[in-house]
């Protein structure tokens, strides 16, 4: 039974048109059979009940018979004409919202936008002697992520996730498609990985069930990690060296 139980979202539609053929089949064979059966006795032999009794009924039971067969026939091209809108309804939704996800991810800041902010911040941090503390967000798409469409929704889903968890003075930056940047102005290194910990939740419940990314977060603060806005940098630089060596896609 576990060779007919194996089915293949491809084929699924085919083998389910197919499963009815076979059902109509043999609604059609039982129905003939009892009808062949019945023939003999209404016209041939003689039976308690009239001959017109007989023939009557006899002739309802084979347009009951051919009226099930057709409405069966009706309701099989009902559901597939439904299936069909749902299935378009649903390819609908989800050009919508990768469509959605992009305009959110276009207008997050790039890299050039990070720079500028960083300098600002971290001249702001060192004049008040205060900490400042950088966290990157790294995705990657999971083997069930097979299109791009849906890549592209997980990684706005991850972004808006980010979006929500951040205080008013945070700051988020898209450096490739798959690579995040947030400045966390006065923010020690232990509030920074509580933080991080709270957007590692976040991303986990982006991701869903279904796993759709996995993640790496990558915490540095000043001045514990790093001692100048250089330093800073130069970890989102290799960041993005190190995706962009892998394939990773970059930023339209």
């Amino acid at each position: 039974m576990r060779i007919f139980d194996q089915t293949d979202q491809h084929t699924l539609e085919r083998r389910e048109w197919e499963l009815w053929l076979l059902a109509l089949a043999m609604v059609f064979v039982l129905a003939a059979g009892v009808a062949l059966l019945m023939y003999p006795m209404v016209f041939s032999r003689p039976v308690p009940f009239s001959v017109p009794a007989m023939r009557r009924i006899f002739f309802s039971y084979c347009a009951l018979s051919a009226l099930f067969v057709i409405y069966l026939v009706s309701r099989q091209r009902v559901i597939r004409q439904l299936r069909r809108q749902l299935t378009a309804e649903l390819h609908r939704n989800a050009l919508l919202r990768q469509k959605a996800s992009l305009d959110l991810l276009d207008s997050l800041p790039q890299f050039n936008r990070f720079q500028d902010r960083l300098a600002m911040d971290f001249r702001r941090a060192l004049n008040s002697q205060q900490p400042l503390s950088f966290l990157i967000a790294r995705l990657k798409p999971s083997g069930h992520s097979a299109t791009q469409t849906e890549i592209d929704t997980a990684f706005g889903d991850a972004a808006n996730a980010l979006i929500r968890r951040l205080r008013a003075d945070d700051s988020i930056y898209i450096f490739q498609g798959s690579i995040f940047g947030i400045l966390l102005p006065a923010t020690s290194a232990s509030e920074a990985q509580q933080m991080s910990d709270r957007l590692g939740e976040a991303l986990t419940d982006a991701s869903g069930v279904a796993h759709r990314f996995s993640f790496q977060l990558q915490l540095l603060n000043y001045p514990e990690h790093a001692k100048s806005a250089r330093e800073l940098e130069e970890a989102a630089r290799a960041c993005m060296a190190e995706s962009g060596a892998k394939g990773g896609r970059q930023t339209a």
